[in-house]
């Protein structure tokens, strides 16, 4: 696997040039940052639950310390296991900074079910191109599993693909590859003792 930070945001703004009144109207409206862990680190996926292209809100590739990632929620629309974070003093979370429009945070919460209680909001510090942005909305899980469920083969490509396509550290993208590759084996391994 090789990531080549940068790469895919850089072409992307050669390939979809925003006119001068965009670029104005983005600088004067109303907006907040937003930490993408999940499968919302891929801008793609991201523009199908808020209705617009999301590229041109991406600040950069980030890290939050002090928690790591976890699979402690079934989601009943993926029927799988999907993306939480959990407080750890010795780890961090690689993911994506937005710099979203307010307009579209409505629309954010319902895609992380926080009126259903799945997932609340979290105010943390992260840090984007050796700069430290605080009051950064990010969402954990309301009600935690007591442990990780594996996530299906269509959200582990999505949150894969979100990975390495938003230029995280190649090894940082090799170790969520292997914790979804583990928990899917030991999901299989569970489910060939029950049927035998």
């Amino acid at each position: 696997m090789s990531v080549q930070p940068g790469h895919f945001y850089n072409s992307l703004h050669l390939l979809e040039p925003t006119s001068n009144q965009q670029q104005q109207r983005r600088e004067i409206e109303p907006s907040f940052y937003y930490f993408a862990y999940g499968s919302c680190m891929c801008p793609v996926d991201l523009k199908r639950s808020l209705g617009e292209k999301t590229h041109t809100y991406v600040m950069g590739t980030a890290k939050l310390k002090g928690y790591r990632l976890g699979f402690y929620r079934h989601s009943a629309l993926r029927n799988c296991g999907v993306l939480d974070i959990v407080k750890d003093p010795t780890a961090s979370v690689e993911g994506v900074l937005y710099k979203l429009p307010l307009r579209l945070s409505d629309r954010l919460d319902e895609r992380e079910e926080v009126p259903k209680g799945g997932y609340r909001h979290e105010t943390v510090e992260v840090y984007c191109h050796k700069r430290l942005y605080t009051a950064v909305r990010t969402y954990v899980v309301v009600d935690k599993l007591a442990e990780e469920l594996a996530p299906n083969d269509w959200y582990f490509n999505v949150v894969l693909r979100g990975a390495v396509t938003c230029g995280l550290p190649e090894q940082y993208c090799w170790n969520l590859f292997n914790h979804m590759h583990q928990l899917q084996q030991r999901h299989w391994q569970t489910q060939d003792v029950r049927s035998a």
